[in-house]
């Protein structure tokens, strides 16, 4: 059987019974999906033969790359040991004491508890219930609000889509939960008036919670949500103002911090927790995707000593969980994914040598026509498609020209994600130079191509 007839009937079958998250459907049964059958270090492979450079990390997500063997022979002996057994009714078991306690290693020394599920969504969900229900023990039931971004995303789930600030996700909560407010992203490129600096606008995004904060008044507030960078909404990196002046609020009012590293947690900023690298102090810490590297799902939020004490100096049950909350055979891949990262060097390495690389590697298209502005914190990255550099104008149908250049990075075999007309891309934490190399070769290819087919729509 040829490649081309196996992926046709892949595809077809995919068609009659497979729905896809993020997807229109329509388009999707119009065109097929490209079928990847195998994964290799930083790279993944479709149904045709091509080997493709993986600069997503999956979905942000597969930190020591692909085909580990370790993580999968962790797996199995779990599978062997105790394949599953639930965390409720007074029970537990080794793999996640030994997980939750390396955990607590790895956090901010504020924070030494660990409460589980399988995605991000989940652990969202779970921290909006902690948040509410802290403030419901202190006696101040009255705080219930949220306050998160516009552009940020926390999930998809009704509640964790109601918490992030992307309207598309929120046409289909029918209709959106009340108790969220969401204010201003701190996107400098996008959102600061004509000759502010990135220090000033740092601040007047800032204070955006406050001026929330007082119009709901402190009193109703809970917390605040926010990733650390906002990820899948376009890699916007807030100015070194930002995050202190964010801490000096929160700490104002009282409010509990919700920091999202679904996304930017175990490595991706060269710290365990992005929240270490921008020196705040949350009182609850989200993650998914790379404590396993994708191999298995697993999340978790972790919760500050503050909130675990209301918990313990009341007679008073915590009333939600999931089925795999602690799974036994995440745990295990967890823990040997971090013992991988530990002995490799994974985490410092971005701080030292595959941040900076991507860095240099991003400011070698500064100056071409499509590109407004390259930005990149870690191994998170984004490159800013524009019609206009000296105005930053964009382009008419916000994402049509994304799409464009995103179809030729994979045609060139190379995956960058597009975000409206943002191509942004966060790789393996392996990547080594000749990655870095290939991915600048494609990066090249693929603008001067985009900028062929949307030319006459640029301004000189």
């Amino acid at each position: 059987m040829s490649n081309r007839l196996q992926t046709d009937q892949i595809q077809e079958l995919d068609a009659q019974h497979h729905l896809h998250p993020f997807s229109n459907h329509q388009s999707l049964r119009a065109n097929g999906p490209r079928v990847i059958v195998r994964g290799e270090g930083a790279y993944i492979f479709d149904s045709e033969g091509n080997r493709i450079l993986d600069g997503m990390a999956g979905l942000w997500t597969t930190n020591v790359g692909y085909g580990n063997k370790e993580l999968a022979d962790a797996a199995h002996a779990q599978m062997i040991e105790l394949p599953f057994y639930n965390t409720f009714f007074r029970t537990t078991h080794p793999p996640v004491v030994a997980l939750s306690r390396k955990l607590a290693e790895l956090a901010p020394a504020n924070i030494n508890r660990v409460f589980y599920g399988s995605s991000g969504s989940e652990s969202n969900d779970t921290a909006i219930r902690l948040a509410r229900h802290y403030w419901v023990l202190m006696g101040e039931p009255k705080r219930r609000i949220i306050i998160s971004r516009r552009n940020a995303y926390h999930g998809s789930t009704i509640a964790s889509g109601s918490m992030g600030g992307m309207t598309h996700v929120h046409h289909h909560s029918y209709p959106l939960y009340e108790g969220f407010r969401h204010v201003m992203d701190p996107y400098w490129y996008g959102e600061s008036f004509a000759g502010e600096t990135p220090e000033a606008f740092g601040l007047r995004a800032a204070h955006a919670f406050e001026e929330e904060i007082l119009r709901c008044g402190p009193e109703n507030v809970a917390a605040i949500a926010a990733e650390p960078v906002q990820g899948a909404g376009g890699v916007k990196i807030a100015p070194d103002t930002y995050w202190p002046e964010v801490q000096k609020i929160v700490d104002k009012y009282g409010i509990l911090l919700l920091a999202d590293e679904v996304i930017t947690g175990f490595g991706r900023l060269g710290r365990w927790f992005a929240s270490e690298y921008y020196n705040i102090r949350p009182d609850l810490i989200t993650f998914a995707k790379a404590a396993t590297s994708g191999y298995i799902p697993l999340s978790g939020v972790l919760v500050g000593d503050k909130i675990v004490d209301a918990l313990m100096e009341h007679d008073d049950d915590f009333n939600h969980g999931f089925t795999f909350s602690g799974h036994p055979v995440a745990c295990a891949v967890a823990l040997k994914n971090i013992e991988i990262m530990e002995r490799d060097r994974l985490v410092p390495r971005v701080s030292e040598e595959t941040g900076p690389a991507l860095a240099r590697m991003l400011a070698r298209f500064k100056d071409h026509p499509l590109v407004g502005e390259v930005r990149s914190v870690g191994l998170m990255g984004a490159i800013e498609l524009v019609a206009d550099k000296k105005t930053r104008r964009r382009f008419a149908d916000p994402g049509r020209v994304g799409l464009i250049c995103r179809d030729h990075f994979f045609r060139e075999g190379f995956i960058m994600r597009a975000v409206f007309d943002t191509m942004v891309c966060a790789p393996p934490l392996i990547w080594t130079g000749p990655q870095f190399e290939e991915a600048s070769a494609v990066i090249q290819k693929a603008l001067d191509l985009t900028l062929a087919d949307v030319k006459g729509e640029i301004t000189a």
